[in-house]
């Protein structure tokens, strides 16, 4: 493996270390603590408007519904996540976030709204355009995988 190879295989792990504590940090900061990284991810699959099914945010999550169920479960009893009946089809339940949910939300989209600026900040298009070529083929291998 070429020295710039080792340097990119070593940054993408440090990188992603580096979000997942920094996620815990800030979250925690935000009085979050009682969340895990997984719960977060929850939170933001389940979004802000439209109410979705479980079966949806599982695929979404790439996940089991049992394993989603049992997440769903936990946010539930925390105040995160409530269930809702379907209008058209009283059979079919929906997920929506609550106020809190919604807190925890707009709170996580900040922290990678900031993240993107700052990795995008000083570069011309062309380097956006590479960037974003190299993470959607880095996307196409993990889901491979």
């Amino acid at each position: 493996m070429s020295p710039e190879l080792k340097q990119i295989n070593e940054l993408l792990v440090i990188v992603y270390n580096d979000i997942i504590d920094l996620e815990e940090k800030q979250l925690k900061a935000e009085n979050f603590s009682d969340l895990s990284i997984k719960e977060i991810h929850t939170i933001d699959k389940i979004g802000m408007y439209k109410k979705k099914t479980a079966t949806d945010v599982a695929k979404e999550l790439s996940v089991t519904l049992g394993t989603l169920t049992t997440a769903i479960d936990k946010l539930v009893k925390k105040g995160y996540v409530e269930r809702l009946r379907s209008e058209d089809d009283k059979r079919v339940v929906k997920l929506g976030l609550t106020k809190k949910g919604r807190l925890v939300y707009r709170a996580h989209e900040s922290f990678h709204y900031k993240m993107i600026n700052q990795v995008i900040e000083g570069m011309n298009d062309d380097e956006v355009s590479a960037l974003t070529s190299g993470l959607k083929n880095l996307h196409s291998f993990l889901i491979k995988e």
